[in-house]
């Protein structure tokens, strides 16, 4: 099932209070209808991070992999920033590149306070050896992201691509547009094994990396890769928002099409699964005509709502965490 949820309390997003210990750095401002993608940070690290107080400090003799941490931690907001950016067209937005930024931001930025809190226990105990292993990359492209970089995750899309063609032609079909988007679910949701995640306050599922290495995910994600799949097949999927869901479906200037029923299901069920054949869902009145009056949403809304989502899920790490103490 692709559907996804994208709400995000409206209270929580006006007026974000959270505990010392937690932080998010990103967020998807709802205003002119979804229109304007704003990334923000907050950071109050007062009681997980000693060293901090509102804003990184770093002394005149900081190591080199501080220096390292800090420069992948720019590199990857400048890269995001430029990957965004209304210079560019919305069509030529990688999904993908710009996810990947946001979760290499989130590492270094974590692996920095790692180290600076590994320093301030080696200050305290001049005695302990450091625990802190050596760095064998020096550049945002080449920083181990869940055990490979950026280039490598982007050519793991490539090579999910080309499982899709090679399962074409190994059954001798052409490219009708149905034997394609089937070909797609059979390597995603059987060859490869993705499934949504049942828990959405997880935020390891809400990171592209993660979700193509433990085949588990948000149903944002799943969109996100289905979508960036079939680009590399020459196919342009689109999506909107229906009620709290968030469809795909391939673009076409027949879209009654999508919905004449073959095998037992709609092409536009076989994209988003059983939702759409839920009577509880507003994914189930819709029609070829009203498909026509939805709005699009750009790569740009897309990726605010995988943001959204991302602070959701972080959200929901912390009311665990206050729960369990």
């Amino acid at each position: 099932m692709l559907s996804t949820s994208y709400w995000v309390p409206t209270a929580a997003m006006a007026f974000p209070t959270f505990p010392d210990h937690c932080f998010f750095r990103y967020d998807h401002h709802h205003r002119n209808d979804h229109k304007d993608l704003r990334r923000w940070r907050i950071r109050t690290t007062a009681a997980a991070y000693p060293l901090f107080s509102n804003q990184i400090q770093l002394t005149k003799d900081s190591s080199s992999r501080h220096k390292l941490y800090q420069e992948a931690i720019k590199t990857s907001r400048d890269k995001f920033t430029r990957e965004i950016s209304f210079q560019s067209k919305d069509k030529n937005i990688s999904l993908a590149k710009a996810l990947l930024y946001v979760a290499a931001e989130d590492e270094a930025f974590m692996s920095f306070n790692r180290e600076m809190d590994a320093c301030s226990i080696l200050n305290e105990r001049r005695n302990v050896s450091s625990p802190s292993e050596a760095i064998d990359w020096d550049s945002l492209e080449q920083m181990p992201l869940g055990g490979k970089t950026i280039p490598e995750w982007l050519s793991e899309l490539d090579a999910i691509a080309k499982e899709v063609e090679a399962e074409l032609v190994s059954r001798d079909i052409g490219c009708h547009l149905v034997e394609v988007l089937e070909a797609v679910n059979l390597v995603l949701f059987e060859s490869r094994g993705l499934t949504r995640s049942p828990v959405l306050v997880d935020s390891k599922y809400s990171y592209l990396h993660s979700v193509l290495s433990s085949r588990c995910g948000s149903a944002i994600l799943l969109s996100i890769i289905y979508i960036e799949v079939c680009r590399r097949l020459g196919l342009t999927i689109v999506g909107s928002r229906v009620g709290e869901d968030f469809l795909i479906w391939p673009q076409t200037g027949y879209p009654e099409e999508l919905f004449k029923v073959t095998s037992g299901h709609s092409l536009f069920a076989i994209v988003n699964g059983r939702c759409v054949e839920d009577p509880r869902s507003m994914a189930s009145d819709l029609t070829g005509t009203s498909l026509l009056g939805l709005e699009i949403a750009t790569n740009r809304d897309i990726i605010g709502i995988a943001l959204a989502n991302l602070i959701v899920s972080f959200t929901g790490n912390v009311l665990q965490d206050q729960i369990m103490d």
